[in-house]
C-alpha cells in the first residue's frame, strides 16, 4: 500500500461514496474503487459493500477508521512539511503520494543500522536498488534524508524529522496488519463446509453437519469447522470463488473441475398436506397450487418437468407453481397452506409426521454429492461426511435405498 491509496480509502470510508472522492479528489472512480479494494486485501477484512447500487460501510469500517487516524494525521504533518499545507492539507497531493510502506519501513532500517549495506543484507535486497529507492524518496519529499559518510550513513535534520513522520505511520500500520494476521491465520485454518438448506434440524442433512463437527473436534483435528447453508446457485458459486471448501448438493453440474463424490442415493416422493385425500399424483398436482426447489438445483428441474407432464392443461399453470430455495418454506406450504412439492425420499421421512408422502408413478432415482477442493481437510471432511450419511439414512431410510445405491463412488474430475 502507498500513502495516497490510504489516504483515499480513509474517506471513502468516512465519506461512504467512491463517487464523492473521485470529484473531491479529481481521481477517476476506478481508482478511489482500487484503493479500497486494496486496503480489504491488505487487511484481510471486508469493508463496504454494494447495496442498490449504493456504497454501504460495514460495521468493521469503523474499528479501521480508527487505527488510520495516527497514519492521516502523520500524512498531514508531512504535507506541512512539504509545503502542502495551505489552510489545511493539500488532498489532491495526499491523494496522490506514492510513497510506499515498504519503503519508509526501508527508510527507517538504514537509520536504524547506520549503513545502507548492513541495512541491504538485512533486508535481502542489492544495495543499489535500495539505495535507488532512497534517493527517489529523497526527490519526492525535497530533502536530503542521509549524510553520506565514510562509517555509514547519518540522519540528516530533516531525515530526523522523516523519522519521526515514517516510525508513527508504520506503528499505526503494523498494528492493523497484526489484527488482519490473526484473521487470515484463523481463515486460513478454518475448514469452510456449505450445504444446501436442511429442512429441519431433524432432517439428514442437519445431523450430518452435526455429526460432523462432533466427530471432527473428538479427533482433534487442525483445522476449525465452518458450517453454512445456502441455495445450490450459491454453492457452486462459493466453492468456485474459494469461499467454501467443501459443497454439500444435489447435483454437480458445473463443478466438474472439482472433485466430487456421490454421497447418498434416493428417490423421488411427492409430499403432499397431511389431510389431502387424493391418491394419484396426477390429482394432487392437478388440484393443487405446488412450491418446489429453484429449477436451478437438480431436484427442482426434475421435479418441474414432472409436474408439467402430470398436469400439462391445466389452466395458469405456471402462475401456481412457485419456486423456493428455503426447503423450510416448502415444508411449511405443504403442511400448512395445501401445496404439494417434491423430495428426495431421505429428505421427506424425517417430516413424515408434518406431512403426507406419496410414491411417484414410476422410480425417479436423485443423489446427492459432496464437492470438494484441492485441501486434505477437505478430502478428509468429505471421507466422515459419508460416513455419517450411510450411518443416518440407513437408521430411517434403508430400505427405500436399494442395494446397487450402498456405499459412496469417487469420481474425481
Amino acid at each position: 500500500m502507498h500513502l495516497g491509496a490510504l489516504f483515499i480509502a480513509s474517506h471513502v470510508l468516512t465519506s461512504g461514496s467512491v463517487r464523492e472522492t473521485a470529484r473531491r479528489f479529481q481521481l477517476s472512480p476506478s481508482t478511489v474503487s482500487t484503493a479500497i479494494h486494496n486496503l480489504e486485501t491488505e487487511l484481510a477484512m471486508t469493508l463496504t459493500e454494494r447495496a442498490s447500487g449504493e456504497l454501504a460501510t460495514l460495521i468493521a469500517s469503523g474499528r479501521v477508521l480508527e487505527g488510520l487516524e495516527p497514519i492521516m494525521a502523520a500524512i498531514g504533518e508531512l504535507g506541512q512539511w512539504a509545503g502542502h499545507d495551505g489552510a489545511g492539507i493539500d488532498e489532491a497531493w495526499a491523494s496522490r503520494i506514492p510513497v510506499k510502506i515498504v519503503t519508509m519501513e526501508r527508510f527507517l532500517e538504514v537509520a536504524d543500522q547506520g549503513s545502507i549495506n548492513r541495512a541491504a543484507r538485512r533486508l535481502r535486497l542489492g544495495q543499489p536498488q535500495l539505495s535507488l529507492q532512497l534517493a527517489n524518496l529523497e526527490k519526492f519529499l525535497s530533502h536530503r534524508l542521509f549524510e553520506r559518510q565514510a562509517q555509514g550513513s547519518v540522519l540528516t535534520e530533516e531525515g530526523r524529522r522523516a523519522y519521526q513522520i515514517f516510525m508513527a505511520i508504520s506503528q499505526a500500520w503494523n498494528d492493523l496488519k497484526s489484527s488482519a494476521d490473526e484473521r487470515y491465520r484463523r481463515t486460513a485454518r478454518s475448514l469452510r463446509i456449505g450445504s444446501i438448506i436442511p429442512t429441519g434440524s431433524e432432517s439428514w442433512v442437519a445431523r450430518c453437519l452435526g455429526s460432523l463437527v462432533s466427530e471432527w473436534n473428538v479427533r482433534r483435528n487442525n483445522n476449525a469447522i465452518s458450517l453454512v447453508s445456502m441455495t445450490a446457485d450459491d454453492l457452486r458459486e462459493a466453492l468456485k470463488s474459494g469461499r467454501i471448501d467443501v459443497a454439500i448438493l444435489d447435483s454437480v453440474f458445473g463443478l466438474e473441475s472439482f472433485r466430487h463424490r456421490e454421497l447418498l442415493q434416493t428417490d423421488m416422493v411427492v409430499i403432499a398436506p397431511p389431510d389431502s385425500t387424493e391418491t394419484s399424483v396426477a390429482d394432487l398436482v392437478a388440484s393443487h397450487a405446488i412450491c418446489m426447489p429453484s429449477p436451478r438445483t437438480g431436484l427442482g428441474h426434475a421435479a418441474m418437468a414432472f409436474s408439467y407432464e402430470r398436469a400439462p392443461n391445466r389452466r395458469l399453470r405456471g402462475q401456481d407453481i412457485t419456486a423456493a430455495d428455503s426447503l423450510p418454506v416448502i415444508v411449511d406450504l405443504v403442511a400448512n397452506h395445501g401445496y404439494v412439492s417434491f423430495l428426495g425420499r431421505v429428505s421427506a421421512m424425517p417430516i413424515a409426521d408434518k406431512v403426507r408422502i406419496v410414491d411417484l408413478d414410476e422410480h425417479l432415482p436423485m443423489s446427492y454429492h459432496v464437492a470438494f477442493n484441492h485441501r486434505k481437510a477437505a478430502a478428509d471432511a468429505c471421507t466422515v461426511i459419508i460416513e455419517v450419511a450411510a450411518r443416518i439414512t440407513s437408521e430411517t431410510v434403508a430400505r427405500t435405498i436399494r442395494p446397487t445405491d450402498a456405499g459412496a463412488r469417487e469420481t474425481a474430475a
